[in-house]
């Protein structure tokens, strides 16, 4: 009796036991930093004590810093990307980023960026170093041994660069006057496969997990807000004190900001002040803050659409009047998705987030966002990065699609859960916050994900695209990078529902956040899970749709009648073999599901409940035919159907349907 309870406490623990093997050292850091802007100048001056704890096994005998602000100068990296990018035209037009432009070389001597170090010591001891551009090297005059810390003093200074890539001062669109993202000289990341010192060419960031203490010292007008807890809220105010309660500033013409933020790999904040602050709690309570320019510009208005124009009469004070509530609206939002986005992706790991208008665009940094407008849906986009690069942390440069991919494919979804609820608030309908229904189970259920096989397919259609594998910067157009990043990679993660049931893709991700969060994963990380949730082989699927750009293209060859049987014909004309449900409509009424297997799963996925299914031998994929057999006259027959639910990235689905009219 012993034995067998030993052994069905083993098999039960099997799971999480194997999970558990996949913890893997991480690099940590202690950020100290003392800085003091001029807001006259457009510069600032900082001090840096920086303790690093050397946690792999390896010693280090070199260690490198992020640089970012020098990207911002004429013939940069960036520049000069940006610029043979947009020498090459794509669909018509020229594929550079439309905010970089060719705009970074115009920059006058006082609107580009800079950082400067001053003096570098470690433990005491000056150290030699050479700038690489946005790259600082430091040859060590004494190696790291494994398991040890130490202590690295910096001074510098920078200039803050015209707004031109996610950070900078002064855009036009927003009027904020400091969007202070990349704005510290940040330890690069070293991990299980070395030091990762990426050149900041435009796109995505890694960076070290640690303990950030950052002390903000700026003319007393300003409001800040970003990343980590202000400490001293009740001598600041601007609404972060506790409400009701008495705010003493000291005297001065300046004001110092301290926050900490834990466990966080960057740290942002924004000032401006004109800044006004939206503060509500979520249910869980979890501090939702929107800081917002008091008034959009002209040069925002100007970018409205027609329609949005035309709605507030052409009239840039008559939007003006509803700027507040759009803001306000973005709090709203956030307290009401939230426990959808826990009960789905996990928890949440910090008390509070921003959203802060500023940057360019939508960019994410842990505990908050830059926002360029009151855009629900970047605000649920940037949010969601929280989890898969705040907490999750992949190396966007070499899996960009992990992140922003998955990151689309959440946003998706919680958007339209929130829509659901605005649209069933008025009939106080009860809107769970559980996962979706597999859409197999009501076929008059559209693929919530097909913007994005949509823009998938378009790649495809181009000739353009490039494995998965690339890195972010090495993409040989913007246009490619954009699609196979956000889009291809929630179609990754949409099929990989069509392939092992939609419940079990969503109890993959919930043991991804649960097994990899705060740990770096990368796409192997995740396979390993997602085949040990399912109990099915995938090393084929990421093999195929990551590695490689082939495409899958099914569809159904031919239809006869033998022996009072229906015989059904499906040829894969496409390069990636996969599962294949076919769903048979009969002429009274009632259906029927086909489902063969894919060689290499070595499994099948389950069966939807109440679903009629017959299940066929494996189709190997070195034979391009399959035919399946149907105890049905074909005179029976109304339809016949390959994934009527669209979740099968077939890029010709013209013959998927056949409608039997004889």
């Amino acid at each position: 009796m012993k034995g067998k309870l030993w052994f069905s406490f083993f098999m039960a623990a099997l799971p999480s036991l194997l999970w558990s093997q996949s913890s893997r050292w991480q690099q940590k850091v202690k950020y100290q930093m003392d800085v003091q802007m001029d807001v006259q100048t457009n510069r600032l001056t900082g001090k840096q004590k920086l303790t690093y704890f050397n946690q792999s096994p390896d010693t280090l005998r070199s260690i490198y810093y992020h640089l970012y602000w020098n990207a911002f100068q004429p013939n940069s990296m960036m520049d000069t990307r940006s610029r043979e990018l947009g020498k090459q035209m794509v669909n018509g037009r020229s594929d550079w980023d439309a905010r970089v432009r060719d705009r970074i070389v115009a920059l006058t001597p006082a609107e580009i960026g800079y950082q400067k170090i001053l003096s570098l010591k470690m433990n005491g001891v000056s150290q030699v170093y050479n700038m690489h551009e946005t790259i600082l090297e430091v040859k060590l005059s004494s190696p790291i041994l494994p398991k040890t810390s130490v202590v690295l003093d910096m001074e510098f200074e920078a200039q803050v660069p015209l707004q031109i890539r996610r950070s900078g001062r002064d855009n036009p669109l927003t009027g904020v006057r400091y969007s202070m993202s990349q704005w510290y000289p940040k330890l690069c990341e070293y991990d299980y496969e070395g030091w990762h010192p990426t050149p900041y060419i435009a796109r995505e960031f890694y960076g070290v997990w640690g303990d950030f203490e950052v002390n903000i010292t700026l003319d007393r007008t300003y409001m800040v807000g970003g990343t980590g807890y202000l400490q001293n809220a009740q001598q600041i105010g601007y609404g972060y004190e506790t409400p009701g309660s008495r705010v003493t500033q000291p005297s001065g013409k300046n004001l110092t900001w301290r926050f900490v933020a834990p466990n966080v790999h960057d740290f942002m904040w924004a000032a401006d002040p004109e800044f006004k602050h939206i503060r509500k709690q979520a249910a869980d309570g979890t501090d939702i803050h929107v800081l917002y320019k008091a008034n959009p510009t002209q040069a925002y208005f100007n970018t409205l659409s027609r329609a949005a124009k035309e709605a507030a009469g052409n009239d840039l004070q008559r939007y003006a009047s509803g700027w507040t509530d759009q803001w306000e609206k973005i709090a709203n939002v956030a307290v009401t998705v939230l426990p959808f986005i826990e009960k789905n992706f996990g928890a949440y790991a910090y008390k509070q987030y921003s959203f802060i208008h500023g940057g360019d665009g939508g960019m994410e940094y842990p505990m908050a966002t830059l926002l360029v407008s009151p855009s629900i849906g970047t605000a649920i986009h940037e949010w969601m990065h929280s989890w898969y690069q705040m907490m999750l942390g992949t190396n966007e440069s070499l899996y960009g699609w992990m992140d922003e991919g998955f990151t689309s494919y959440a946003e998706t979804l919680v958007s339209d859960y929130y829509e659901q609820v605005t649209q069933q608030k008025a009939t106080q309908s009860p809107i769970g916050t559980g996962p979706r229904k597999d859409p197999s189970q009501d076929m008059a259920s559209i693929n919530p994900h097909l913007g994005a096989y949509n823009a998938y397919f378009a790649l495809v259609k181009s000739g353009r695209e490039e494995p998965l594998t690339t890195h972010a910067d090495q993409f040989e157009s913007n246009f490619a990078y954009s699609i196979a990043s956000y889009s291809k990679g929630e179609v990754f993660l949409a099929q990989l529902g069509y392939i092992v049931g939609d419940s079990v893709r969503d109890q993959i991700l919930l043991n991804y956040y649960s097994n990899w969060r705060f740990k770096h994963p990368n796409v192997n990380d995740f396979m390993r899970i997602a085949e040990q949730t399912s109990g099915i082989q995938l090393d084929w699927y990421r093999g195929y749709f990551v590695n490689t750009t082939k495409t899958i293209d099914y569809g159904i060859d031919s239809v006869w009648e033998q022996d009072g049987k229906t015989l059904i014909r499906i040829k894969r004309s496409g390069k990636m073999p996969m599962p294949i449900d076919v769903q048979i409509k009969l002429k009274d009424g009632t259906e029927e599901w086909h489902y063969i297997p894919m060689y290499l799963m070595f499994g099948q996925k389950p069966a939807i409940q109440g679903q009629k299914r017959t299940v066929y031998p494996a189709w190997k994929w070195t034979h391009p035919e399959y035919v399946i057999e149907v105890n049905r006259r074909l005179s029976d027959f109304s339809v016949i159907e390959i994934d009527p639910s669209m979740r099968m990235a077939d890029i010709n689905r013209k013959d998927n349907k056949l409608e039997v009219k004889w």
